[in-house]
């Protein structure tokens, strides 16, 4: 058994209803993580100094739970920094942008694949990021999806099946025969390797009709679901992820009254990706609007290289709350708890007794500060003890 306390916390931040405020905040505070779990919290003049192994005094800092990002597409070849710049010319953001994406990965190598990966990852803990998804999505052949299924599972557990993400050229002319193929011989080698199921329900990509018959085939394999939906303009993919329960959609950029309301009154969380209007000039959706009406809502960075080439969770915040609508303590939670229901985990995303001690230490006295410094470098340490 090994013992750690953390002390001398400024603020600390668990989302545990026992203590203060929306974030079940502790000024002056210690944790205690016992072979990494939280064991214990509370103020640090109370600390079970006795009972650690080790101590770390962190001299006044925040520490928040360790970010949970879930939605992601981590694994790809090539780069579209020219189609970034012709849209920021003028040229509007279309689902086709992903073929060339699809072309550069069926081409790089594993190990290509792996140490770009492995510099993702980087990033994502470097900014405070401990538990993240990763899609596939950037093969769409039997062998590409599967490859990219089974690198990604060497870094997270929580993968996504997403073959369709778009209709590769190969089958433009049929596409119902691509549906047989990602429903049939694709799932069957990728199911394996992926926990979920998702679907781009959009224009330019894959039908309601033919999401549903996606998504329930998943289904019958054991995987979750989730959808990308009401991206580039209003539809039917909100309506079909709650009545499928799916845990999350995810973009939620273009919602109409019937689909705030059929998600406040269900369990299928919002993630909302701003890094994704940031990056395309589509209007930002209204976060405000989902939580005044009861939805879950949860940030994401959606880091991909055509639409939000980001993978900075505190960026993600800081748009939050200028755009979106979002109070500072609404966005941390959305970036933590909120991600951790979009994959229906209740390990992560705070720091209550039993929750991985996942903790990150801010160069920063309170957690406002993510939103208020924009831009700044302000995770100092990332502890997962």
């Amino acid at each position: 058994m090994t013992a750690t306390l953390v002390t001398g916390i400024g603020e600390l931040v668990t989302f545990d209803p026992a203590h203060p405020g929306s974030l079940g905040s502790l000024a002056d505070a210690a944790v205690l993580a016992v072979d990494g779990r939280i064991a214990w919290t509370g103020p640090a003049a109370s600390a079970p100094v006795a009972d650690a192994d080790e101590i770390v005094d962190v001299d006044g800092a925040a520490v928040i739970p360790g970010f949970v990002d879930s939605h992601t597409h981590l694994v790809f070849g090539g780069d579209r920094a020219a189609e970034f710049e012709a849209r920021m010319a003028g040229r509007p953001y279309t689902a086709g942008g992903i073929r060339s994406t699809v072309a550069a990965t069926r081409e790089a190598s594993d190990d290509a694949l792996r140490t770009r990966l492995a510099g993702f990852v980087g990033e994502l803990r470097a900014q405070g990021t401990t538990t993240f998804e990763i899609k596939s999505g950037y093969g769409l052949t039997v062998a590409d999806e599967d490859r990219l299924l089974r690198i990604a599972r060497e870094v997270t557990d929580e993968t996504t099946f997403l073959g369709a993400h778009v209709v590769p050229p190969e089958y433009a002319s049929d596409p119902d025969a691509y549906v047989d193929l990602v429903t049939g011989p694709m799932l069957d080698a990728c199911a394996p390797s992926a926990r979920w199921i998702d679907v781009f329900c959009e224009t330019g990509a894959f039908t309601v009709e033919q999401s549903r018959r996606i998504l329930e085939a998943g289904a019958a394999r054991g995987l979750g679901l989730r959808l990308h939906a009401a991206q580039l303009g209003p539809g039917d993919g909100v309506e079909l992820a709650v009545e499928l329960d799916a845990a999350s959609v995810d973009h939620c950029t273009y919602l109409r009254d019937e689909d705030v309301e059929r998600l406040a009154a269900s369990q299928t969380v919002a993630t909302l990706l701003p890094g994704v209007e940031f990056s395309t000039r589509h209007p930002y959706p209204s976060g405000r609007w989902l939580l005044d009406a009861g939805a879950t809502v949860a940030l994401a960075s959606d880091c991909n290289p055509g639409s939000s080439f980001t993978s900075s969770m505190p960026f993600c915040i800081a748009l939050a709350v200028r755009e979106m609508g979002l109070t500072p303590a609404e966005a941390l939670r959305a970036a933590t708890l909120g991600g951790a229901a979009a994959l229906r985990r209740d390990d992560v995303g705070h720091l209550r007794v039993g929750a991985r001690a996942d903790l990150v230490v801010l160069r920063a006295p309170t957690s406002v500060h993510l939103a208020y410094r924009p831009g700044v470098p302000l995770v100092a340490r990332t502890l997962t003890l």
